[in-house]
């Protein structure tokens, strides 16, 4: 099996981890195992539902911002 080595983890990010190991009853390195294994098996989605969602959420709102209203909040965003 391959081995990494994870550098400059946090100190808050660490203890979360340990505290996480312990209520698990695993160790760290097996509590990282785990979260990578989620993490990389999670389903990716599938670009068409996400924009059948949107469109549902947008109409449910009843409000879909234009092009035009996008592009002039992103100019006053760079001033």
């Amino acid at each position: 099996m391959a081995t990494i080595t994870i550098k400059n983890i946090p100190d808050e990010l660490y203890e979360r981890l340990k505290a996480a190991a312990a209520a698990n009853r695993r160790s760290v390195n097996n509590e990282i195992i785990i979260y990578i294994e989620r993490t990389l098996n999670k389903p990716q989605p599938v670009p068409e539902e996400l924009l059948d969602r949107m469109a549902l959420i947008r109409d449910s709102i009843g409000y879909s911002i234009t092009n035009d209203e996008l592009t002039e909040w992103k100019d006053e965003g760079r001033q």
